[in-house]
């Protein structure tokens, strides 16, 4: 007898802080974010989405994306918000292309910086520029199983729970203080593609529920 699917959103996850998305008042200025994405733009989306239905006191003035071919681009299209392709292939290092990034970023009056699928390596030009004002999202349960191939790693180590985190960036990959986290566990018969697809749905809610308590403190911060 063969076992039905598992769907996505069946197996039950731990979510810490709690999510919660605190009243905003229109009458304070929204959190600038600017969003950094390099593939589909899921995790974007959700955002966009989140602000669509006012769960989010923040505004997307630009998107920036890397890779001429990401999907994310139409995706900003879709909710009217402009993006623009700084391809790292047209810079010689590293520092070129946060320079661009910091120099476009400033431009929209940018506050927050949020890497939602960034699949690039940030420096101290970006990070010192918006200090302790970076986000990024990772696929495991940080500290554990930093850097690429983090599910696959996850698997390889035959653990039990993984997950994800949405954390301020450093300069070490994948470390710094730690917004909110998911906990998802691991089914015997999982692969790589079926565990992540179930991360990523955790990813999406842990994006918004970090960006939404940056949003709370810049609030109470224009009280």
């Amino acid at each position: 007898m063969t076992a039905n699917p598992v769907s996505v959103n069946s197996t039950p996850s731990l979510i810490s802080p709690e999510i919660g998305f605190p009243s905003t008042s229109p009458a304070n200025p929204p959190l600038k974010i600017g969003v950094l994405a390099s593939g589909s733009g899921s995790n974007f989306e959700v955002i966009a989405e989140a602000i669509k239905k006012g769960q989010l006191n923040v505004q997307i003035p630009v998107l920036i994306y890397n890779n001429p071919e990401a999907k994310a681009a139409a995706r900003a299209e879709k909710y009217g918000i402009p993006s623009i392709l700084l391809n790292h292939r047209d810079c010689k290092t590293r520092e070129e292309l946060d320079t661009k990034i910091v120099k476009t970023f400033q431009e929209y009056d940018v506050e927050w910086v949020v890497m939602a699928g960034w699949m690039r390596i940030v420096t101290k030009v970006l990070l010192d520029a918006f200090h302790d004002k970076v986000i990024n999202i990772h696929p495991s349960l940080l500290p554990s199983f930093p850097g690429i191939r983090a599910v696959e790693q996850a698997l390889a180590a035959k653990v039990k729970i993984t997950g994800c985190t949405v954390h301020i960036a450093h300069l070490e990959v994948d470390s710094g203080p730690i917004l909110m986290q998911a906990a998802v566990p691991v089914l015997p018969d999982d692969t790589a593609e079926t565990l992540h697809a179930r991360i990523q749905v955790q990813e999406h809610k842990i994006m918004v529920g970090a960006i939404a308590l940056i949003a709370e403190s810049h609030q109470k911060h224009c009280d």
